[in-house]
């Protein structure tokens, strides 16, 4: 679990950095521009961290259900070698689904104004932009982002189901660790899936709520994640309590 969740914890980062840096800047200074190259960059790392991250809460969800469902069959099953296969396959599936993206917006003609409607670049947004009808281009948007969103949304969703009957019928004694781990990954994907769903999968016509989405998606959900593993981790907890107890030892110690 780990080594999954360390490369989760590296995707909140860089998916932060992709977009608040620039959006801070932009709220210190009168003139809010983004040059075309550097639009096309963020819809780029955005789409590609986010749909790294989609997929790789798709394999933790896997990698619950062997621990818990299978646990005695777990280091056999989940090896060094099947994890690492697991990763790389996931950030090959956000490269591709990212680089699709790019290549549909970089063909569309634009003859300004180019005001983009949201704190940053993203293909929604973009599209509108265009000096053409992109009915076609939106079909192909959401049928990508969309879609790809509610599949693994609904695969999740699945999976935890298939655990909790699993749990219900099969096992009595450590039902309440298990559904700890399960409730802050199904929190986490919840936090995920639910913007991006909202977003992606429905015709792009501007809502006033669609700003507070992608804050949300972009800004607070990877910096919330880091803390609802960590809050609802044991040895977590455990490694804080001993941490907190040395501190206070140390300021109780005379000079």
């Amino acid at each position: 679990m780990y080594y999954f969740l360390g490369h989760l914890s590296f995707i909140d980062l860089c998916l932060s950095c992709v977009t608040v840096p620039k959006m801070l800047g932009d709220f210190l200074r009168q003139g809010k521009i983004i040059s075309f190259p550097g639009c096309l960059a963020q819809i780029y790392f955005l789409h590609f961290l986010g749909a790294t991250e989609m997929f790789l809460l798709t394999v933790m969800a896997y990698d619950r259900y062997v621990a818990i469902c299978n646990p005695l069959h777990y280091l056999t099953v989940m090896n060094c070698q099947l994890r690492f296969q697991l990763v790389f396959a996931c950030w090959c599936g956000g490269f591709i689904h990212s680089i699709t993206q790019v290549i549909l917006v970089i063909q569309l003609p634009f003859c300004g104004p180019n005001e983009l409607d949201n704190f940053y670049c993203d293909v929604p947004q973009v599209i509108k932009l265009a000096c053409m009808d992109t009915y076609v281009v939106e079909v192909l948007m959401v049928s990508n982002s969309g879609l790809l969103s509610l599949v693994c949304f609904l695969v999740l969703l699945f999976s935890y189901a298939v655990i909790l009957i699993t749990l219900r019928t099969r096992f009595r004694q450590g039902q309440s660790k298990a559904l700890s781990t399960c409730a802050s990954h199904l929190t986490v994907v919840s936090l995920i899936f639910v913007p991006c769903v909202f977003i992606y999968l429905r015709p792009f016509c501007s809502l006033s709520v669609d700003k507070v989405f992608s804050i949300f998606y972009t800004v607070i959900t990877p910096m919330l994640n880091p803390l609802i593993y960590t809050l609802r981790n044991a040895d977590m907890k455990t490694a804080m309590k001993k941490l907190s107890k040395k501190h206070v030892a140390s300021c109780l110690l005379p000079c």
